[in-house]
């Protein structure tokens, strides 16, 4: 019997690391195609094993580094601000629509969930931050319109308070005298590390890559975040790369490397998330295991 278990434990590693392996492959040609020269991707295609290597596309986006550096800059601001106060927020409305003694709970839950199937379009949306909360141009544009809470985000929290957190610690912590703000902050919270982690991995990559609230309501080019600036870098780069211009000024683009140039962005503009990944990975698994059976 230890025979077969352990068999079959490594054949469930083997399958594990192969997923492992088909996840981390696409990043690994990523990177190397990166720093591998352009004409060897024009004439050996995309290879992990590259005929010969070159920084030429880093050099390249190192005359914008300064411009890069800033937009980092408000990235890390726009992640840090937003995941926090979208936590926060999350929160205080799902952990109400855990309580059954709520009043309409079901109804505001209804509410909250009738948001993921409909909403208002982006031209009400585009109207309302511009012209009534006047937030074109300003941080605030990148923060806010990912900020007034997610309904997936409310839903998972909502059912982690509801099933994970017990109700007798609830129900003792009134008994002492804690009122609900103390009991939400000294006993939920700290309880409900796991979708805490969760929800604010998903918001961080959110509002990490998000480009989109950058394209809509920022024009000045010194409040570019880091995934707006990279898409104007790309951007101006094919202008200046497309045949018509091209043919105007002769060859001075000509050694500029394209393909590797894309992929260096990509890599910019990952990594830190690669890094930060790691450290939310127990809590991450223990917050996506939400209404498992128990033992």
């Amino acid at each position: 019997m230890k025979t077969k278990n352990s068999i079959w434990q490594w054949f469930v590693h083997i399958v594990l690391l192969v997923i492992s392996a088909c996840c981390l492959l696409p990043f690994l040609l990523l990177f190397i195609t990166s720093v591998t020269d352009e004409q060897s991707i024009l004439h050996h295609g995309y290879s992990f094993f590259p005929k010969s290597f070159s920084l030429a596309a880093y050099r390249y986006l190192g005359h914008d580094l300064s411009r890069i550096l800033h937009a980092y800059g408000i990235t890390i601001a726009i992640t840090l601000i937003g995941t926090v106060a979208g936590l926060i927020i999350t929160a205080l409305l799902a952990y109400p629509l855990s309580r059954k003694d709520m009043p309409f709970s079901r109804f505001w839950s209804f509410v909250v969930f009738f948001t993921m199937l409909l909403n208002g379009g982006l031209v009400p949306q585009y109207l309302v931050y511009t012209q009534l909360f006047e937030l074109k141009n300003t941080l605030l544009g990148l923060i806010v319109p990912g900020l007034l809470m997610n309904a997936f985000y409310v839903m998972m929290m909502r059912t982690f308070f509801a099933t994970s957190i017990p109700a007798p610690v609830i129900e003792s912590a009134a008994i002492d005298g804690a009122g609900e703000c103390r009991t939400f902050v000294q006993i939920v919270l700290p309880l409900s590390m796991p979708i805490l982690a969760t929800v604010g991995l998903f918001q961080t990559i959110h509002y990490w890559n998000d480009w989109f609230n950058g394209m809509i309501y920022i024009t000045d080019s010194k409040l570019y975040s880091l995934q707006n600036l990279l898409n104007r870098i790309l951007l101006d780069f094919e202008f200046l790369t497309s045949s018509n211009f091209a043919g105007n000024t002769g060859d001075m683009f000509a050694d500029v490397p394209k393909e590797t140039v894309r992929m260096a962005m990509a890599v910019i503009g990952i990594v830190p998330i690669l890094i930060a990944y790691p450290f939310f990975q127990r809590y991450f698994v223990k917050g996506l295991t939400i209404g498992a059976v128990k033992g």
